[in-house]
């Protein structure tokens, strides 16, 4: 069992399902709701801790009510919090999202009224604790000076980076991670195929495993030392929830990479277990494949 932070945020997730998608200006009735935690961090910790990792949580929120379903469900899966900063006052945020019963698609809104975690907070962290930093790609320029300092006070230990979305200045973070996670949609937003974008990607960041995801089509890696990977996608069968898959796919890597298996294992093992997590809604008791390493 190893021992992992997660830097990033934790939301309240409000979920409608819906027949279909409503159209603009439309009035549908959900046939099911449900309010849980989300936000990538938190989930890719959940996924962690039900594989078997010691987990920890480093990020803000705020004393509220709506906070308790968060802190409720990560003391559920064992998941510390000692490292969250906890704020008098502002918002938990929050997603509101329509999940269409039609084909699974889901359409999310925001709301945040919370500062992001900070560079001071982090330097208060005993990173020796640890065998695996996890960040979301957010708050750049605060994330640089975290993952600056991670590589000058400890630079053997493994970084990952999630690079959900782009963001100005992002690029800034490659050489400083182990594992870039990119998802479909970064390549789609540079023009890219996504084996352009982990070519690209290389030349900023030599000493990292790259990975980027293609939902239905798998996922493709660029190893450190330049090996072209590939892995089909495991679809459920019978859809039920993507919300979290691209999560579980990063816990899985981080999982396997953990275990000492190689990239080729890494990212098949992530396929399968994102595709399980879809035949599902949420994340608890999540069908774990059999390790074939």
């Amino acid at each position: 069992m190893a021992h992992v932070l997660a830097v990033g945020i934790a939301t309240l997730d409000i979920i409608n399902e819906v027949e279909s998608y409503p159209p603009e200006d439309g009035e549908v009735r959900a046939l099911a709701q449900d309010v849980r935690r989300g936000g990538n961090a938190t989930n890719t910790l959940v996924v962690l801790s039900q594989l078997g990792h010691s987990c920890e949580w480093a990020g803000v929120s705020v004393k509220e009510a709506d906070a308790e379903t968060i802190f409720g469900e990560l003391k559920r899966y064992g998941i510390a919090t000692q490292y969250c900063k906890q704020l008098d006052q502002g918002k938990v945020p929050t997603s509101c999202v329509i999940v269409s019963r039609a084909n699974a698609s889901r359409t999310i809104v925001h709301y945040r009224d919370l500062p992001e975690y900070d560079f001071e907070a982090f330097c208060e962290i005993p990173l020796q604790d640890f065998d695996w930093l996890h960040f979301e790609g957010r708050n750049v320029p605060e994330t640089l000076s975290m993952m600056r300092w991670v590589r000058e006070q400890l630079p053997a230990l493994p970084v990952s980076l999630e690079v959900e979305k782009p963001r100005q200045n992002i690029e800034t973070l490659f050489p400083h991670a182990d594992l870039i996670l990119f998802s479909a949609a970064v390549a789609r937003h540079h023009g890219f195929t996504a084996q352009q974008l982990l070519t690209e990607t290389q030349k900023l960041a030599a000493n990292a495993d790259i990975v980027c995801t293609l939902g239905e089509k798998g996922a493709v890696a660029l190893s450190r030392h330049g090996e072209a990977i590939r892995s089909d996608a495991f679809p459920p069968r019978r859809l039920v929830d993507t919300l979290a898959a691209g999560d579980t796919f990063n816990a899985a890597m981080i999982d396997v990479l953990l275990r000492g298996a190689p990239l080729v294992d890494a990212l098949h093992f992530a396929c399968q277990l994102a595709g399980n997590k879809c035949a599902q809604a949420g994340l608890h008791g999540l069908d774990v494949p059999a390790r074939g390493f």
